[in-house]
């Protein structure tokens, strides 16, 4: 039976996926749901599978991210997770913007624009699909990257590798080398001391 609502305040998303074809759907959820509702709401819409990491990041109009809504919260306590933070903490004006990274080995990244607040309808059910366009790609057509330079430079990206003081002592200590080594005492010639 549909959940009847009276005048709660809905937001109508447009999620568009990063594919070569042009593909989207338009969402409508209510505005104090959690991330975590719309993140199931989007794999929902492009019939991927739950199961796999993701984030939201709070964007801008260049689409660069942000604050990080991350599908489970790794750091202390009251920090921000999917399943603690509603959407209308982090988006209230039409042109808000979302990036959603779902599965971080794939790499599926969907562009979320706030399109409109409006209110809902008697008899229906949010989340709903209000529009979709083009055919989702299936989740799996996307190669896995184990272990990329994009992984690898966000995983040593402020990282002090051991020894890394050392060397640059020993630089500091010995420079270039220049003042240890000068050539005119050997007239330009090398000789082979036995």
């Amino acid at each position: 039976m549909a959940k009847k609502h009276s005048n709660v305040p809905i937001f109508k998303l447009r999620v568009i996926i990063d594919t070569e074809a042009d593909v989207f759907r338009d969402l409508e959820i209510e505005t104090s749901a959690h991330f975590e509702d719309l993140h199931l709401a989007i794999l929902d819409a492009f019939d991927f599978e739950a199961g796999e990491m993701a984030s939201f990041y709070v964007s801008n109009d260049e689409w660069e991210k942000g604050l990080e809504i991350p599908l489970m919260s790794m750091d202390e306590p009251g920090a921000l997770s999917m399943k603690s933070t509603t959407l209308d903490e982090m988006m209230s004006t039409p042109g808000d913007k979302l990036l959603y990274v779902y599965d971080f080995m794939r790499m599926w990244i969907f562009y979320v624009e706030l399109m409109e607040v409006k209110k809902d309808k008697p008899s229906t059910i949010y989340p709903r699909v209000a529009m979709a366009f083009g055919d989702a790609p299936s989740q799996d057509s996307r190669e896995m990257d184990f272990g990329g330079d994009s992984m690898m430079l966000g995983a040593l990206e402020g990282l002090e590798l051991e020894g890394a003081d050392e060397d640059e002592e020993d630089e500091d200590e010995f420079g270039s080398g220049e003042e240890f080594f000068d050539e005119s005492e050997f007239d330009g010639q090398y000789r082979d001391e036995e």
